[in-house]
């Protein structure tokens, strides 16, 4: 599969960065112990890889998922097999006191690396969830961070998401206010993160979605109308590992807009999808003539698809990875911009932000509307949409 092909592109777009920095990159690497959280998601993964394959002096992953951590392992002997430095995986929830001892046992790394997340704007529909995307997008954050200030080590790369800029979500919102807490812990050690676009066929997302669908022999649907940017997941890999390389305390890296990145749409690409794998996409009218046609249709090389508005919560119209307020700095990569932060600090904010979260658990009672209040003192322009309407009700 050329997702690069599927996405509207030629060229990987961190080519000439990589490759002009290639040299420093590996020397910084190979003297260099790393600690990646969240290492067997998609973005982790790909970053783990980029890390990997430098030979650095120690690299330990840190998942909740056992299984992920399996595949991860396998995939990194397959295609690079071993380093002389001390690769460790560990199944791990990060909340947890076994990683608390773990991290008491060692803890000492000169880089961490910080790619968990809920990135599913679903996430949002209850407020059980949402809590736990707080838990994890958030305060987690906070935790690590002093845990590598404990720790003195030398960097901490937190990603965030392009959603965080002007975020209509509240995916987007609790990253927006992690970006706040990481400005906090800016104060005791360097912190840089990265804004980045849709990570094609990243697992969970839409894109990888089309993968089972065939699996599974089932129809494609996507919304029509909604148009995004798209990274491979090699490239997520090396936005963060320059990030957190090569960023100044509070950057925030992201792609920059070229011919290279444009927008396209869900149902573009599931168009090109189907094509490589040489179907035809055959358009439905509703949800049940496209279940009743992947009966027939796949036989005659053509594939049921549905290709609809989209009026769920949280959708945004359109991407953005800064603000009209921030500054940036254009100058030093050429397709990686970066956003550049004084430090700016709300301490009450922030506190009472924690401390009315703490409230929540202690009572462990809390409403999704309690929430989105609570989100919108943190964050007083946020446009959060909300129609009642989530992707769990549909295909």
């Amino acid at each position: 599969m050329n997702i690069l092909h599927l996405i509207g592109r030629k060229e990987p777009l961190f080519k000439e960065d990589i490759s002009a920095h290639e040299a420093e990159l590996r020397n910084i690497v190979e003297q260099s112990s790393f600690l990646v959280i969240g290492g067997a998601g998609s973005i982790g993964q790909a970053v783990t890889k980029e890390i990997f394959k430098r030979n650095p002096t120690k690299l330990h992953v840190v998942d909740i998922s056992e299984n992920n951590m399996v595949e991860l392992v396998r995939d990194i002997r397959s295609s690079f097999g071993y380093i002389n430095g001390d690769f460790q995986t560990f199944a791990l929830d990060i909340g947890s006191i076994e990683y608390d001892a773990f991290i008491k046992a060692d803890g000492h790394y000169d880089y961490v690396l910080n790619l968990s997340a809920l990135k599913h704007v679903r996430s949002e529909k209850d407020p059980y969830t949402l809590m736990r995307m707080i838990d994890v997008n958030i305060f987690n954050t906070v935790k690590t961070i002093q845990q590598s200030i404990d720790h003195k080590t030398k960097k901490y790369f937190c990603v965030s998401t392009d959603k965080a800029a002007n975020p209509v979500n509240m995916m987007g919102a609790s990253k927006r206010i992690m970006e706040m807490f990481l400005m906090r812990g800016s104060r005791d050690i360097n912190i840089s993160t990265a804004r980045f676009a849709n990570v094609a066929f990243s697992d969970g997302s839409l894109l990888h979605g089309f993968n089972q669908r065939i699996q599974k022999q089932q129809p494609i649907v996507a919304p029509k109308d909604i148009k995004r940017y798209f990274v491979t997941p090699q490239e997520a890999g090396e936005l963060c590992l320059m990030s957190c390389i090569f960023g100044e305390n509070r950057d925030i890296f992201f792609p920059k807009l070229s011919e290279q990145l444009h927008l396209i749409t869900f149902a573009d690409i599931a168009i090109k999808y189907l094509e490589q794998l040489g179907f035809e996409p055959w358009l439905c009218k509703d949800e049940e003539e496209a279940r009743q046609l992947v009966h027939t249709l796949p036989s005659q090389k053509k594939w049921p698809c549905l290709f609809t508005a989209s009026d769920t919560t949280g959708e945004k119209d359109f991407e953005e990875f800064f603000t009209e307020n921030e500054m940036l700095d254009m100058n030093r990569f050429h397709s990686l911009g970066i956003i550049k932060n004084e430090l700016e600090l709300d301490e009450v904010k922030l506190s009472r932000f924690e401390t009315a979260i703490i409230g929540f658990k202690e009572k462990k009672q809390w409403t999704k509307q309690e929430m989105v209040d609570l989100f919108y003192q943190m964050i007083p322009g946020f446009g959060h949409k909300e129609t009642g309407k989530y992707l769990d009700a549909k295909m």
